[in-house]
């Protein structure tokens, strides 16, 4: 297999593209696939020239943090969850998340996210007791990986802006509908960062590696009265 990977040595480098081909199993997946790039003796790129280890997150592999988010053929992905045998067995192509600052090579930074749900003072206040029939929703929301992909493929999304993205409209259902105190306040950060800037494109749902169902955090979050 091919596999090209957008490399960038810091944050203040140009980025650039290189190859590498290597010998790769269908059942692996594009974690797996790296791992067996960075752990060869001496890396070499299709040219035969040395290059560097490629630099990528990861914690888990279990499809549990989020960490080994990126751009695999073009679609936002986690590395961990993407096999082989689902892709173009032909070529690859790795790029980090383009919407969010380079750290190096598929490593991006990613802490706008909790700087956007410090800035709508998003946290629950004391907790008010809820339906039983609601835990199973909640506790689907509350999976939530905060890993960028619906970030990354969402069109009305760009950083330094008002609009914060499906994740944060699943952290607001999650706070709003078990806080006692601060309901009127997430309803208003909701309609403020999420509401009035989502142009229903769902994109976020189908990419969402949790499966999470925004569209129902969207209209339940929607219809919401805090007074109730």
């Amino acid at each position: 297999m091919l596999v090209t990977v957008k490399r960038q040595k810091d944050p203040q480098s140009e980025p650039y593209l290189q190859s590498f081909f290597v010998e790769a199993s269908p059942q692996m997946t594009v974690s797996a696939l790296l791992d067996k790039l960075n752990y060869t003796d001496d890396l070499y790129d299709v040219k035969g020239q040395a290059a560097p280890r490629i630099r990528w997150e990861c914690s888990c592999l279990q499809k549990l943090c989020g960490a080994c988010a990126m751009r695999i053929n073009g679609l936002p992905r986690l590395a961990c969850a993407t096999f082989l045998r689902d892709l173009d067995p032909r070529e690859l192509l790795l790029e980090p998340l383009s919407k969010f600052p380079v750290v190096a090579d598929l490593i991006v930074d990613r802490s706008i996210i909790e700087e956007n749900l410090l800035r709508a003072r998003a946290y629950q206040g004391s907790y008010r007791p809820i339906d039983a029939t609601d835990y199973p929703r909640l506790y689907s929301m509350a999976k939530c990986l905060k890993c960028g992909l619906c970030l990354e493929i969402c069109p009305n999304y760009s950083k330094g802006e008002d609009f914060f993205g499906a994740l944060f409209a699943n952290e607001m259902y999650l706070l709003s509908h078990q806080s006692q105190d601060r309901r009127k306040e997430l309803k208003k950060a909701y309609d403020r960062n999420f509401g009035a800037g989502c142009s229903k494109a769902l994109s976020c749902v189908s990419i969402c590696p949790m499966k999470l169902d925004t569209l129902s955090s969207m209209a339940r979050m929607n219809r919401f009265s805090p007074e109730k």
